[in-house]
């Protein structure tokens, strides 16, 4: 597997599978983190023409959703993002390319044994177990919980389906509680460096904004 070939070869630099495991999801955030500016830019795109979107909606509510005029409602908006060059799947492109990295990642620090008693510092002194005070899951969590409060939520996103992503953070607490500290570190390090990524990304798009009245 290249992501445990890639462990080992920065263990072999920090001498701490802990700190190998960091150093390995700080690359792959960094690694991940253009395709995230593109979210952010999708999603400030999407925001932009919303009250066009909502007002094509507006003029077609009339109509039940089986009518044939409706087809012509999607045909307006999907014109609509293309003169904007707004790509409605923009936003999931992340979430695809990080799927594969969290299973891949998921088998290699649940099974692998180079974490079997390897210590990182303090109280963890087997990575391949759980934490025996719970701190690296319930830190995981509240991560978890900021970072879900930065991202951008898509226009149009159902307020039922925002409180349940909000209440996500929870669930993925209780559901990593018992797993092993290794897999409790990667995500608890790969939440705050999202959280780092995503307010640089925030202060370089700021910037990029305000300048931008001085060129027109």
């Amino acid at each position: 597997l290249p992501l445990l070939g890639s462990l080992r070869w920065i263990y072999q630099y920090v001498l701490n599978y802990g700190w190998a495991i960091v150093t390995l999801t700080f690359l792959l955030s960094l690694l991940l983190f253009p395709f995230r500016l593109k979210q952010m830019l999708s999603m400030k795109k999407m925001q932009a023409v919303q009250p066009k979107v909502k007002a094509i909606q507006e003029k077609y509510r009339r109509y039940k959703k089986t009518d044939p005029k409706r087809a012509e409602m999607n045909r307006e908006i999907m014109a609509l993002y293309k003169e904007h060059n707004v790509n409605p799947l923009g936003g999931c492109l992340p979430l695809l390319l990080q799927m594969p990295l969290l299973f891949a990642f998921y088998s290699l620090l649940a099974y692998s044994i180079e974490l079997r008693q390897a210590p990182f510092i303090w109280w963890i002194h087997d990575l391949s177990i759980k934490d025996p005070f719970y701190v690296l899951p319930i830190v995981m969590g509240i991560t978890a919980f900021i970072s879900q409060k930065m991202t951008p939520m898509t226009p149009g996103t159902d307020p039922t389906q925002a409180k349940v992503m909000m209440i996500m953070p929870a669930v993925f607490t209780v559901m990593f509680i018992n797993l092993s500290s290794g897999l409790n570190l990667y995500f608890l390090c790969s939440n705050i460096f999202q959280v780092g990524f995503q307010k640089i990304a925030e202060r370089w798009l700021g910037g990029r904004e305000s300048k931008s009245p001085s060129k027109s």
